[in-house]
């Protein structure tokens, strides 16, 4: 077990809280549509270089008759970089310890026309301290309604702390999520932000509305198109999409670098992954 700081431990109980509600919300959708799929919950460890306890996590995973797929993992790990990789990090070239603790969640649905989505928080410790994440909307078939309302909820969930924080972090979203192979995005964008610095509270605060933010939006957007009636050239679309998904998180991703560099539970890590996918 690693030892937690007022701050450690007060994020690490906002995310598996976070992640308690989400999941809660999520399989409420699943029995409005006649489905009994539940979370299935796994417990991870891990031990440091060092051989010593390293913290662990938790892997929640459903699939059922809306959400195909979908992954909610909370985690909280500590230790010692590999000197070559604590070089790449915020405040960790001068000295490699560091902790981490945080909610990752990925979406795929069964029904082409409900978008998939990603959100992810996080709070690390090196030398310096700081949050990062953000939520980013995945659709196949995009309509500009579900685009809009998403981007609004953000863009309030922003301007509650600073009126430049959403375009700021939009952008990135933009310049992040982007394909460089096939120069394609890899959805219709939302927010990123890292080394989000400065008084705990204040972060801590912004962070939290990015969480609420998401609990509130996406739900809607999933129950405003889970009805829809799709077509298999809808279905192929999906999984052709689902290939430009996967080619990111697999070659582009800093959270997939991450968990895997720090020893992370790789289920949990590549839960990310679509259950399906095509390529041409």
């Amino acid at each position: 077990m690693i030892e937690l700081d007022d701050e450690q431990q007060a994020a690490r109980t906002w995310f598996e809280s976070l992640r308690d509600r989400i999941c809660a919300e999520f399989e409420a959708i699943e029995a409005e549509a006649g489905s009994d799929a539940r979370f299935d919950y796994r417990r991870w460890d891990r031990t440091d270089d060092a051989g010593a306890p390293g913290g662990g996590g938790v892997r929640g995973l459903m699939k059922g008759r809306v959400f195909e797929k979908v992954g909610v993992n909370v985690s909280t790990v500590g230790g010692t970089f590999n000197p070559d990789f604590a070089k790449t990090i915020h405040g960790a070239a001068e000295d490699p310890s560091f902790f981490a603790t945080g909610i990752s969640l990925v979406a795929h649905m069964a029904n082409p026309h409900v978008p998939a989505v990603h959100m992810n928080t996080r709070f690390l410790c090196t030398t310096r301290r700081w949050f990062g994440g953000g939520a980013d909307l995945n659709p196949p078939i995009p309509y500009e309604e579900d685009t809009a309302d998403f981007h609004a909820r953000l863009r309030a969930a922003c301007a509650a702390h600073d009126p430049t924080f959403y375009e700021k972090f939009s952008n990135w979203a933009d310049d992040y999520f982007y394909i460089p192979h096939r120069q394609v995005h890899r959805g219709v964008g939302g927010i990123f932000y890292d080394h989000l610095e400065g008084p705990f509270e204040g972060t801590f605060a912004f962070t939290r509305d990015v969480g609420e933010a998401f609990l509130d939006i996406f739900p809607r957007l999933v129950r405003r198109r889970m009805e829809t009636p799709f077509t298999d050239a809808d279905k192929a679309r999906q999984l052709e999409w689902r290939g430009r998904y996967a080619e990111f998180n697999l070659i582009y991703d800093r959270g997939t670098l991450f968990g895997l560099k720090t020893g992370g539970n790789v289920d949990a890590i590549l839960m990310s992954l679509p259950p399906l996918a095509t390529w041409a």
